[in-house]
């Protein structure tokens, strides 16, 4: 007797397509994230060497609310994960009933173009294969 196959999480779609299309997000999303930590990381190893340098006062760093697209928990996870493991930012709190990242960034002199490219690298993919559809 055969066990039964998992469930395809919630709105993904069934068959053939639909796990060619959820492997070729789980894919970019990969690629996203392996070419976001070396240039986060050099960003940040600047951020660290210009205000050692000039011995002046750092970059700002702040603690910002970054609201998510509609993801399973599992998919806020891998997001938080993701964010955290990508040097200069570090996730806080993750709020599921508003949808809502709470994160420390090491240079907030541009928060609002850091959270737009979180979501432009990140949040396709995750949408792809956690997103809550209901």
């Amino acid at each position: 007797m055969r066990a039964p196959r998992p469930a395809a999480p919630q709105g993904a779609p069934m068959g053939a397509a639909g796990t060619l299309r959820r492997l070729r997000a789980a894919l970019a999303l990969a690629l996203h994230f392996v070419a976001a930590v070396p240039v986060s990381g050099l960003q940040t190893a600047g951020v660290i060497l210009r205000s050692a340098l000039r011995r002046g006062a750092p970059p700002p760093s702040a603690l910002v609310r970054m609201r998510f697209a509609p993801l399973s928990a599992r998919g806020a996870a891998l997001l938080s994960c993701m964010v955290s493991l990508t040097p200069g930012t570090t996730v806080i709190d993750v709020d599921m009933e508003r949808r809502e990242l709470l994160l420390h960034l090491l240079d907030a002199s541009d928060a609002p173009a850091l959270v737009a490219d979180i979501r432009r690298r990140f949040e396709p993919g995750l949408l792809d294969l956690f997103g809550d559809r209901a």
